[in-house]
C-alpha cells in the first residue's frame, strides 16, 4: 500500500518508563511508525484538557528504540490540540475499564471529525470486552453475569465447575477456577461484590484451556495471525503477564468462523485492532478493543509485520477520509 505523508501521531498510554519492550504491543506499533517517518508524541489520559469547545493534551515528541532501559527520548512538552495539530490518535492506555477511561473515550470523540482515533473511542466505550462478546453467544461457553450467590450456586451445579471473573477486569488478574465441592464460593462472591459495584462474570470451566487459549488479532476485521498461550504449571490463566507461554498456531475451521462473523462488525465500528481470546479452538470467552496486545509474539513467530498492517489500516481510513 501506497504510505500518505508522514503523520503527526498522539500516542495516549501508560508511562513509558514501565513499558516492556520484549513484548509490548503499543511499544512495536510506534517502533513501526517512526519507521515510517512518522511524528510520535506521548501523553496519558490525565493529560487531556477540554477548553473553549478544543480537547487538549500535554504531550511530549517521543523517540524510541529497542534498548530496554533507554528504549524512549523525549522532547520538551507542548499543548497539543488534538484536533488541528494531529493527524491520528492511539488510544492505547491499559485498562482498568473504569470511569476515567470513559471520560477520556468521551473527551476524544469530540475530535474523530477532525483527526483519526484508533480505536473509535465510542465503539471502545460500547463494546467492554466481557460484554460486546455477548453478542456472539453462540460461539460462547454458557456464561452468566451476575452479583447473585444463589444463581452462581445454581450455575456450579449445572455445569460442574466454573471460573469466576470481574467484568472489567485484565491480564487474567482475579480469574477463579471453582471446582465441583463449591469450597469458598460465598466467600468469593462476597470478595467479589465488596469489591466491585458492577456484576462479575462466571462461565464453564472449559477443560481445554490447558492445551492453550488462542489470541487471535484482527487488523480491521481480517486476520493478522495467532498465537496460542499456554498456561503455566499449577495455571488456568494463559496470559503472558501471568506466567503463560506462548506458542506458534493456526485456526481452526471453527476460529476462522468466528472472525469471520464478527470482522464487518469490528469494521463498521472503527475498531481497528481487536484481538479476540478462543479456548480449545471453538469457545470465544473475550473480545479485546481497549488495548489488546499479542503482536510482538506473533510476528516473532509467523515472520509477519501486524505493526505495520495496523499502519496500512490506518493510512486506508485517512485516505478515505480525504475522498469523501
Amino acid at each position: 500500500m501506497t504510505q500518505l505523508n508522514p503523520l503527526t501521531v498522539a500516542v495516549q498510554m501508560d508511562p513509558m518508563e514501565g513499558v516492556n519492550i520484549a513484548g509490548d504491543s503499543t511499544f512495536h506499533i510506534m517502533l513501526g511508525g517512526q519507521a515510517r517517518g512518522h511524528r510520535l508524541y506521548h501523553y496519558l489520559a490525565p493529560d487531556l484538557t477540554y477548553r473553549d469547545g478544543r480537547v487538549l493534551a500535554k504531550a511530549r515528541p517521543v523517540k524510541v528504540q529497542k534498548v530496554q532501559g533507554d528504549h524512549f527520548a523525549f522532547g520538551e512538552p507542548e499543548l497539543l490540540d488534538l484536533g488541528r495539530d494531529v493527524d491520528v490518535v492511539l488510544m492505547r492506555q491499559d485498562p482498568p475499564f473504569d470511569l476515567s477511561y470513559i471520560t477520556a473515550t468521551h473527551l476524544l470523540e469530540r475530535v474523530q471529525e477532525e483527526t483519526l482515533v484508533v480505536n473509535d473511542p465510542a465503539a471502545v466505550r460500547n463494546a467492554p470486552e466481557k460484554l460486546f462478546v455477548l453478542d456472539y453467544a453462540r460461539f460462547m461457553p454458557p456464561t452468566m453475569i451476575t452479583r447473585d450467590l444463589a444463581e452462581v450456586r445454581s450455575f456450579l451445579a449445572e455445569h460442574g465447575e466454573i471460573v469466576v471473573k470481574p467484568l472489567y477486569g485484565n491480564a487474567g488478574n482475579a480469574v477463579f477456577h471453582v471446582g465441583q465441592s463449591g469450597a469458598n464460593i460465598s466467600a468469593l462472591v462476597e470478595l467479589f461484590n465488596a469489591s466491585w459495584v458492577e456484576p462479575f462474570m462466571v462461565q464453564a470451566f472449559i477443560p481445554g484451556v490447558a492445551q492453550g487459549d488462542k489470541r487471535i488479532v484482527l487488523i480491521d476485521g481480517e486476520v493478522a495471525g495467532a498465537i496460542n498461550r499456554i498456561p503455566g504449571a499449577g495455571e488456568i490463566r494463559s496470559n503472558l503477564a501471568v506466567g503463560g507461554s506462548a506458542a506458534r498456531t493456526e485456526l481452526t475451521d471453527r476460529e476462522l468462523e468466528i472472525c469471520a462473523a464478527m470482522g464487518p462488525e469490528l469494521k463498521r465500528r472503527g475498531l481497528l485492532f481487536v484481538g479476540i481470546d478462543v479456548i480449545g479452538g471453538e469457545w470465544l470467552t473475550e473480545i479485546n478493543v481497549t488495548s489488546p496486545t499479542g503482536i510482538v509474539s506473533i510476528d516473532a513467530f509467523n515472520g509477519t509485520d501486524t505493526g505495520g498492517m495496523i499502519w496500512d489500516a490506518i493510512d486506508a481510513r485517512l485516505a478515505a477520509r480525504v475522498a469523501a
